[in-house]
């Protein structure tokens, strides 16, 4: 059940189908979407929705798609059905065009990749076409529409002799033009010209009767005739003769043409029928990328949780101007089935309605909806509205009568299966009355399981959300300071109307509106004053928890950070203190061998025993010094290590006793990159050189990569530290220095830009694909999140530049789905 039957025009939805019919390229499409219906059967509905998503992401992802040169031609085939009629030959070459489009697009659709799109598939199995078909065609028209001349042996031998007349009366034609105007009575400037498909010569009208000839007219002033020679009378009789021929010739290869494609016509129809229903689901799949619409998370049964929902002609509207649109959260559930939402003139009340009943129409007749993917949408039965008034002189019904009208058909066909959108409730009679009766309603309509969305500014109605099962309250803020509305709707409170506030804005006299806030009396005024000091207090205690969740999160990546920072210092402490205590031993060790071999000497020497053994209790006391030392504490091992390597540089150095000074490469602070400086990644041990510098960026060869990198990202060195850092690298290392071995060890197969703006995701991705391509990494994923998809396409236009990225998709349904971009690599 659909109420009213002018339902779509109420809500919209006849634009809606006016859009996607210019969005069609055939009349076919057109009438296909002509004769979309809502449908409340879940199987229908999913299909329909899923042809659409598979379209759209074909027209996003796949550049091969034909998704050009649709036409109808179903006309044309049935022309063809009675015996000895024929098509002409530009309706032939439209007939092949479009064949040849409906081969492409079902070997599309056979292709292995075509397994990603399994309803498109399976609608494209069917379709078979002979390829005798298309041949026959191309054997006897040209590509411009027209006969050819070996289409028959005859037909080629009428254009030879028809061409061979054409010469001679041109030919005898040019000579007598000639011999005139030598004569004076034709002029000097006169060409031939053709009046009713014959040749002739122009000649003053004065001398008319000097040229013998038949007149086949005369210029629109008069002074000029046009003359038919007399000796070329008989040559163009015999080539007018030869173009009769020739066509009966083309009909009758025409016609043999429509004998042999007439066993093909249910083949034919078929394939005109699929043509117009690719053209209408591409349709719809275009509307759908313009509207940024998704396929929702479906539901069998009555289901309405949304997120971030739109309304779709007021954001084509508001993007032509340039301006956003407030999304909607519109969370209905089987505990809160009806929402009663109150609030200010002109605050987005009828138009949150609207989206609620224009989205569901459109989902419930295939077409993708503009909201978050997470959101959740169900099935119902019927779709009752009462928006406006239907009032009618005919029928003697007056507003408020229209809209009774309208409560008698919900009270009827209300279940839980249906969906109830009622505008400005309780109006069009007098205020008492007309909200009495409208709380009577609203307790059947709950009484009776409906879902549905209501606008009012009854108080009494406000006042029921808190007391019936199954009704919420909702509100559209306003901002109460600058006096106007924030078009947003919150649920769990009912709002207030701020009609006191927005009738002193416009400027009604203090002394009207204090008499009205008399006559309105306390209790309301109270009541009205509670709900504006809720909407102010939960804003601002909003607010407070906004912050501290923010700065909760902050101190979490700053703990986690330092942490992190702690962990590393710690483990390259260890690293360090213990390379230290092994050089300290090493060259304890040496000490030890040096001193042995002084003793040796000594006793070769038949030195004293005496001082001999002081030798040994000297080397005794240095050992168990050093030893004590060593273990004693990790600062005198770093000192100690510090030491011993200042003394082996000292030593390499001078290897031939002599001491050689090096003199520290001076390096001008905040100096401007240039082609040639030697760089390094912050924070990391990669090394390259400068080839090209901008004002924010840098080109940076690292080994045979280009990357274009923030200057902030890299730092200055030395060719000192430069060759050092060359020298010091044990791993393969390209002609400038990369450690390519250390960047795969470290690299992430998976890069996550969420939260990231764009020009900061771009950079971060620009930067991810530069390293994946350099070190011939075989495939990635870029965690970029569902969203509105805005960063996902930003994302695919990129990768769609780069030469090296031979595929990219979503991850599989189960892994992400569309929040992940898969990539694969050539």
């Amino acid at each position: 059940m659909i109420f009213p039957s002018s339902f779509e025009s109420k809500l919209g939805f006849e634009k809606i189908r006016t859009i996607i019919s210019e969005l069609c390229a055939t009349e076919g499409g057109r009438e296909i979407l002509a004769e979309v219906k809502f449908s409340s059967t879940f199987a229908e509905v999913e299909e329909n929705l899923v042809l659409t998503n598979e379209m759209k992401t074909i027209i996003n992802m796949e550049n091969s798609f034909p998704g050009s040169g649709f036409s109808d031609f179903a006309y044309l085939v049935k022309r063809i059905r009675i015996e000895g009629t024929f098509l002409e030959a530009e309706e032939l070459l439209k007939l092949r065009n479009a064949l040849g489009v409906v081969r492409d697009l079902a070997l599309f659709f056979k292709r292995e990749e075509a397994v990603k799109y399994p309803r498109l598939k399976e609608l494209a199995q069917p379709v078979s076409l002979s390829p005798v078909m298309v041949d026959k065609i191309d054997a006897i028209v040209t590509k411009h529409g027209k006969v050819k001349d070996n289409a028959s042996p005859d037909l080629q031998s009428i254009r030879r002799s028809i061409s061979e007349k054409q010469s001679q009366v041109s030919k005898r034609l040019h000579s007598i033009l000639k011999a005139a105007q030598a004569d004076g009575y034709v002029d000097e400037d006169a060409t031939i010209s053709i009046r009713e498909g014959r040749a002739v010569i122009p000649i003053p009208a004065g001398n008319k009767r000097k040229l013998k000839g038949l007149v086949l007219g005369e210029s629109a002033t008069g002074k000029t005739f046009f003359i038919e020679p007399v000796e070329v009378v008989e040559l163009n009789n015999e080539l007018r003769e030869l173009e009769f021929a020739e066509r009966r010739e083309v009909i009758k290869i025409l016609t043999d043409l429509a004998n042999f494609l007439r066993p093909y016509i249910p083949e034919l129809l078929d394939a005109a029928l699929f043509l117009s229903t690719i053209d209408f689901i591409r349709a719809k799949g275009l509307f759908a990328i313009r509207i940024d619409g998704i396929m929702p998370l479906l539901n069998q049964g009555p289901k309405l949780e949304w997120t971030k929902a739109r309304h779709p002609l007021l954001e084509i509207v508001l993007k032509r101007e340039k301006k956003p649109i407030v999304p909607l959260n519109i969370p209905l559930s089987s505990k809160d089935r009806l929402l009663i939402i109150s609030g200010p003139n002109a605050g987005g009340k009828s138009v949150c309605l609207k989206t609620v009943g224009l989205l569901q129409y459109m989902l419930q007749c295939g077409f993708l909806v503009p909201m978050s993917e997470n959101s959740e949408m169900g099935i119902f039965q019927h779709l009752l509205v009462d928006i406006g008034d239907e009032q009618s002189l005919e029928n003697d019904l007056s507003t408020y009568s229209s809209h009774l009208m309208a409560m008698k058909a919900f009270l009827r066909y209300a279940s839980p299966n249906s969906l109830i959108l009622i505008d400005e409730f309780g109006t069009g009679t007098e205020p008492a009355l007309g909200g009495a009766i409208a709380e009577s309603i609203l307790e059947k309509l709950a009484a009776q399981g409906s879902w549905g969305v209501i606008t009012t500014h009854y108080t009494n109605l406000k006042l029921m959300a808190g007391k019936i099962t199954g009704i919420q309250n909702g509100a559209m803020l306003f901002d109460v300071v600058k006096i106007q509305p924030l078009f947003q709707l919150e649920t769990g409170k009912p709002g207030s109307s701020f009609a006191f506030e927005i009738a002193h804005k416009i400027g009604l006299p203090d002394d009207v509106l204090a008499a009205a806030r008399e006559k309105a009396g306390t209790s309301h005024i109270d009541f009205e004053k509670q709900l504006r000091a809720i909407s102010r207090d939960k804003r601002y205690w909003e607010e407070k928890r906004s912050g501290v969740k923010n700065s909760e999160k902050r101190l979490e990546q700053l703990i986690e950070k330092y942490e992190t920072e702690l962990s590393d210092l710690q483990s390259n402490r260890k690293l360090v203190v213990d390379k230290a205590k092994q050089e300290a031993k090493d060259l304890l060790s040496g000490v030890n061998k040096q001193i042995e071999n002084t003793i040796r000497t000594i006793k070769e020497a038949n030195a004293e025993k005496v001082k001999t053994k002081t030798a040994r209790q000297e080397l005794e006391e240095v050992r168990s010094k050093v030893e004590a030392d060593d273990s004693s504490s990790d600062e005198w091992v770093t000192k100690k290590m510090e030491q011993l390597q200042a003394r082996q540089k000292r030593k390499s150095e001078k290897p031939d006793g002599v001491v050689k000074i090096l003199e520290p490469e001076k390096i001008v602070p905040n100096a401007p990159l240039q082609k040639g400086d030697k760089v390094r990644l912050i924070g990391r041990d990669t090394i390259g050189e400068v080839y090209e510098a901008s004002e924010k960026n840098v080109i940076v060869a690292f080994g045979s990569m280009l990357t274009t990198i923030d200057k902030g990202k890299v730092e200055r060195i030395s060719n000192n530290e430069y060759k050092q850092a060359v020298k010091e690298t044990k791993a393969p290392v390209t002609s400038h220095g990369v450690d390519t071995m250390k960047m795969r060890m470290n690299f992430s197969n998976t890069l996550d830009v969420r939260g990231m703006r764009g020009d900061a995701t771009m950079q971060a991705v620009q930067e991810y694909i530069d390293e994946a391509v350099m070190l011939d990494i075989s495939d990635g994923r870029i965690l970029h999140g569902k969203g509105n998809g805005i960063l996902r396409e930003l994302i695919r236009s990129y990768l769609k530049t780069i030469p090296d990225v031979s595929h990219f998709a979503d991850e599989q349904l189960q892994m992400g789905g569309s929040g992940i971009t898969v990539i694969k690599f050539r």
